[in-house]
Parts: structure tokens; C-alpha cells; sequence
């Protein structure tokens, strides 16, 4: 019996081994959740808003080793300039960050509207930022600091009535000899992951479940080394612990409570269940000084409501620098968008995903009896549509001034008279009373386009395909680790293929269609032809770039016609390529413009 034991352990490490070899980001991001629904998800669902922190030793570097500046995720430095464990552990000496303030950071987030805040206790470098018993790697021994931020932390964000949870990152420790992924020291061929779990991350775990107070979320990140097995033994060890805590799905194989999404992703069309989307107020989640590179108050509060409006909660990082310092632009820009939500919250907290299909002004949010417009594109004559609305409406109004806003059902549609919008508003909220029942979110509607706009942009997802088309979500980065996600349809490459596009003009007149495009240099050339309602238009692709994961993707707009539609209905745009070869192009959006 030992023997078989024995030769199954053997099997499953090696098993292990080689399949963290070949993982890539989008298999250690692990979006998968258990069929499960937990009970205690009803706060995460309804909090909408959380503010994730990364703060470590990278800190420190501030992005820069041995007089070279790194971009893109300063918490990778170590990986990025390959910093051997001997000298990493050395700058621990010199980290000191005695300006760090709990309530100062605990505030900012109730200022900003955040209901719930996750930080890195260890992240992939393997330096704790806790008080642990399990190494001696910790802001409490290796630095002159000597005290554990974490526990001030979590008691001044609950004293705010936020959630507290803690990162984790359970698997890539490039500290240890045993952890993930750091090859440049250790032989990766060589490491027994199982001892490395069993010495240090479930210990710390156990630490962090057991002497910080109750925590909302344990926040897991990059799986590997397990089986699923063996990371349902790991789970269920910890839900002892925290039984009301929510694992977030890079738990891995499918054990979490609720989705997590790729980093900076955000999902076209809403998604039922609870899940979450991860962006960083910058481009590097880790502190990097020469990062200034941040979110506007306006783009934070769209990216907030489009989240929303796909069903989901964002959380959003900021990395504080070496000495404890919240960057100046996240706190001015975050307490910017807590104003917003001191007057328009109803909109976001507690709402599901919108009901009323692709928009040119914006996007909606849902409650019972109520849909909440957020315009963030005032049509120029003030007009706002509401296609196929089959609820009765009881009144319109502006969530802010309450005032009540003229409105006419024209048979199967609603219009809204706008008054003015500030010339600076990021996103006026209106707000539809209705009774009875309205339809659920339809991809299929025919997408509005209209005059009143300078441009409408027809998403790739809502193309209908015919043949072997695919549309594929394409990830890539910018800086090193600053992942950007597009989804396109891709594998267009005989006359059977096919992607078409419904639309609903709503006013007649002249526009100019562009497809928007990548194209590798081998796919440049092709011919296309593109079918509005019946008329032909032919194009030859022109070359942008190969597609490569670590690099920029970038498209091109290539305007393909100038055409009239002659009456207010719905009309069809068929893309294919003219002959068969390789793919036409991967297609992000046929985007039109009214001509004045």
C-alpha cells in the first residue's frame, strides 16, 4: 500500500511540474467558480466598488534597480531585471515606510465609496507584509520598520464599516527555493511544490484567517501546484477558519465563489453570477515613480457604471510607495469619483446588470421597477431613445436634481427630452420608473445609430457569423504586465465566412463607414467587401501588425464608403473577404459617422 502511495505521489508531482510549465497568464488567471453559490455573497454582489492595494517590497525599488528604470508592473522588478534572492532580500534592510497612516488609507476609501478592500499580504516576490511566525522574510524582522501594517489596517477599515480581505499569492514565490516560478536562482525542474505549500503558504494562510479578524475576501492569485484534489483540501482547510469569507476564483480549479476576470477586463455584455473586474488607477499595479499615468475622475466613473452595467463589481488598485504614501493623483482622483457617488449611488450600489441592449449615449443599470440610464454622450438634440421599452412608465427624472424630464412612448420606444448637460459631466444618471415587465438584456436587437452622435461604434460582439468566423476576446499588453483586452472576429477567410451586423438608423442621411482592424503583414493586400443593405463596397486590407501576446496590438480605421440611408429602419452590414486565403483581418468594429 505505501508503494502504490508512494508511486502516486510520484505521478502527480511530476504531473504538476509539467503543467506549470506550459501554464500561460490566461490558465493562472483562472476564471472558472464553483457551481456552488455561496450565502454569504449577498454583500459582495450588492457592494459594486472595491479598492484593491499592492504594497510590498517592490515598493521600494519604485521601479528602478542598479540605475535602470523597469515599466509596466512594478511588483514584477524582481522577475523583470532577474534580481538574485540575495541581493532582493538585502533592500529589505532599507525598507522603512513610517509614513504609512491606517486611518489616513482606511478614510480615503470611505471618501471614495469603496464597500470593501483587499491588499497583497505576499505577493509572487514572497515578501510578507504581515507579522508571520512561518519566515523570517516579513516587514516585522527583515526591516527597520519592525510593526505589521496589517493589522492597523484591518481595524481602521471595519471601524468604516468596508470589508476587509487579504492577497495571496499561493503559488509563485520567488523567495523560496520550492515556490513558482522563479527560475533564474532555482531549478524549476527540481522544486518539490508540495513542501513549499506545506512549509509556507498554507501556514500563512492559517495566520492571516486566524489573527486578523474576520475577513470579507481571501484573494488568491496564480494557481498552480495542485491538483484539484489536493486545492479542495486546501480550500476546505481554510473555510474552517473563515467560513463566512469569499475565495476569489484564482483559487483555481473552479473552487472559488465568485469570477474573476483577466486583469483590466471588462466583459461586453452582462454576465449573471457574481464576479468581479480588476484595473489599476495606473499602468503598473506595484508603486513605480516614473508611473504618471492615471485615471481621471471621469474615466473612473465610466469604467465604474459600464462594470456595473455588465452585472459585475470593480476593484481598483493603487500602489503606495516605499515610504507608505498613497500617490497623490489616486487620493485627489478617488475622492472625486466618492463625490459622484455621494449623489448618483442609488445607480451603482446594490444594482444589477442594465436591460436596454447597446447605446450610443451610454449604458444602464437595473433594479426592481427602476432602469438607471447613465449618460455619458448627450445627443446633440437632446433626444434620448429607449428601443422596444415594453414596461408602463410612471415618471423620468435626473437622479441628482430629481427633476422630472419630459418623455413619449411612440408605440414600441421611449424618448427623453434632455435639458443641458455641464460641458464637463462624466456621466448624468437618469432614472426610468416603470411597472409591469421588460425585456432581458438582448444581443440580438439591431444596434442604434444615430445622426445625433459624431460616432456610432458597432462592437464585434454583436456580429452574427456565418461559417467558420469566430469572436475571440485577444489578449496583449503595453508595458510588461499592463494586459489590455479586445475582443474582434477573427478567422474570416473564405466567402463563407462571414460577420454581419444589424442596425437601427434612426434618422435618414449620409454616413461614413470605417472598419476598425488588425491586420499581420501576411493578411495585408486581401480584398473585402463589405454589404450595406444590399450594395457592395470593396476594400483591400491594409497591414498594421502581427499579433504577439507581449506587445501592443494596434488598429487601424479604415473608412470604407460614403452611403445614404434613405428612411429611418433597420439594415444589415455584411463583411467577407472577396476571395478565400488567410484571415481577412481580426475585425473590432464598423463604426459610423453622420456627415454634416
Amino acid at each position: 500500500m505505501r508503494t502504490t502511495n508512494y508511486f502516486l505521489t510520484i505521478v502527480l508531482f511530476f504531473a504538476c511540474t509539467l503543467s506549470i510549465h506550459a501554464q500561460t497568464m490566461d490558465e493562472m488567471w483562472d476564471s472558472s467558480v464553483s457551481g456552488k453559490a455561496n450565502p454569504n455573497l449577498k454583500w459582495f454582489k450588492e457592494a459594486k466598488f472595491g479598492m484593491f492595494i499592492h504594497w510590498g517590497l517592490y515598493a521600494k525599488f519604485a521601479g528602478e534597480w542598479k540605475g535602470k528604470r523597469y515599466y509596466g508592473s512594478g511588483e514584477w522588478i524582481m522577475s523583470q531585471a532577474r534580481i538574485p534572492v540575495a541581493e532582493y532580500k538585502e533592500v529589505a534592510k532599507t525598507f522603512n515606510p513610517i509614513k504609512f497612516n491606517a486611518d489616513e488609507w482606511a478614510q480615503l476609501a470611505k471618501d471614495a465609496g469603496i464597500k470593501y478592500m483587499v491588499i497583497t499580504a505576499k505577493h509572487h516576490e514572497g515578501f510578507s507584509m504581515f507579522d508571520t511566525k512561518v519566515s523570517d522574510f516579513d516587514i516585522v524582522d527583515a526591516t527597520p520598520y519592525k510593526k505589521d501594517p496589517m493589522k492597523a489596517l484591518a481595524e481602521a477599515t471595519r471601524k468604516r464599516g468596508i470589508q476587509f480581505g487579504f492577497y495571496y499569492s499561493q503559488f509563485q514565490d520567488w523567495y523560496e527555493p520550492n515556490g513558482g516560478k522563479n527560475s533564474w536562482d532555482f531549478d524549476e525542474t527540481k522544486k518539490d511544490y508540495q513542501k513549499y505549500y506545506r512549509e509556507k503558504a498554507i501556514p500563512q494562510l492559517k495566520e492571516l484567517l486566524g489573527n486578523y479578524g474576520p475577513l470579507g475576501i481571501v484573494w488568491f492569485d496564480t494557481p498552480g501546484g495542485m491538483t484539484k484534489e489536493q486545492t479542495l483540501n486546501f480550500v476546505n482547510d481554510l473555510r474552517v477558519l473563515q467560513p463566512k469569507s469569499l475565495f476569489s476564483s484564482r483559487v483555481g480549479h473552479g473552487l472559488g465563489d465568485y469570477r474573476d476576470f483577466g486583469d483590466s477586463e471588462v466583459p461586453d455584455t452582462p454576465i449573471k453570477g457574481a464576479w468581479e473586474s480588476i484595473y489599476t488607477h495606473n499602468d503598473s499595479w506595484g508603486y513605480i515613480k516614473h508611473d504618471m499615468n492615471f485615471k481621471t475622475p471621469a474615466e473612473i466613473i465610466r469604467l465604474l457604471a459600464n462594470v456595473a452595467s455588465k452585472g459585475g463589481n470593480l476593484m481598483l488598485n493603487v500602489g503606495p510607495d516605499g515610504e507608505g504614501n498613497i500617490p497623490e493623483y489616486s487620493v485627489k482622483f478617488l475622492k472625486e469619483t466618492g463625490k459622484w457617488l455621494d449623489k448618483n449611488g442609488e445607480s451603482i450600489y446594490g444594482s444589477t446588470y442594465g436591460l436596454i441592449p447597446a447605446q450610443p449615449w451610454g449604458v444602464s443599470t437595473s433594479k426592481p421597477g427602476k432602469q438607471y440610464l447613465h449618460v455619458m454622450h448627450r445627443p446633440l438634440d437632446g433626444k434620448l431613445l429607449i428601443p422596444d421599452f415594453k414596461g408602463k412608465v410612471a415618471k423620468v427624472y435626473n437622479l441628482v436634481s430629481q427633476q422630472q424630464l419630459n418623455w413619449k412612448n411612440t408605440g414600441k420606444d421611449i424618448w427623453i427630452d434632455l435639458p443641458v448637460f455641464e460641458a464637463d459631466a462624466a456621466n448624468t444618471v437618469v432614472v426610468v420608473e416603470y411597472s409591469g415587465k421588460i425585456d432581458d438584456y438582448d444581443l440580438k436587437v439591431p444596434v442604434t445609430v444615430s445622426s445625433q452622435y459624431p460616432e456610432n461604434i458597432v462592437g464585434a460582439t454583436y456580429a452574427r457569423l456565418k461559417g467558420n468566423a469566430k469572436i475571440q476576446s485577444l489578449t496583449y499588453s503595453h508595458y510588461y504586465g499592463d494586459w489590455k483586452h479586445t475582443v474582434c472576429v477573427t478567422d474570416i477567410k473564405s466567402n463563407n465566412d462571414e460577420a454581419d451586423f444589424s442596425i437601427r438608423v434612426t434618422e435618414p442621411g449620409v454616413y461614413k463607414i470605417a472598419l476598425e482592424y488588425s491586420c499581420a503583414p501576411e493578411s495585408a493586400k486581401q480584398e473585402g467587401s463589405m454589404k450595406v443593405n444590399g450594395q457592395e463596397f470593396l476594400f483591400r486590407t491594409l497591414r498594421t501588425s502581427d499579433f504577439d501576446k507581449k506587445a501592443p496590438l494596434p488598429f487601424i480605421k479604415h473608412v470604407i464608403a460614403t452611403t445614404t440611408f434613405s428612411k429611418a429602419a433597420d439594415y444589415q452590414i455584411s463583411i467577407r473577404p472577396l476571395q478565400n486565403g488567410i484571415e481577412l483581418f481580426k475585425l473590432k468594429s464598423v463604426i459610423l459617422e453622420p456627415v454634416k
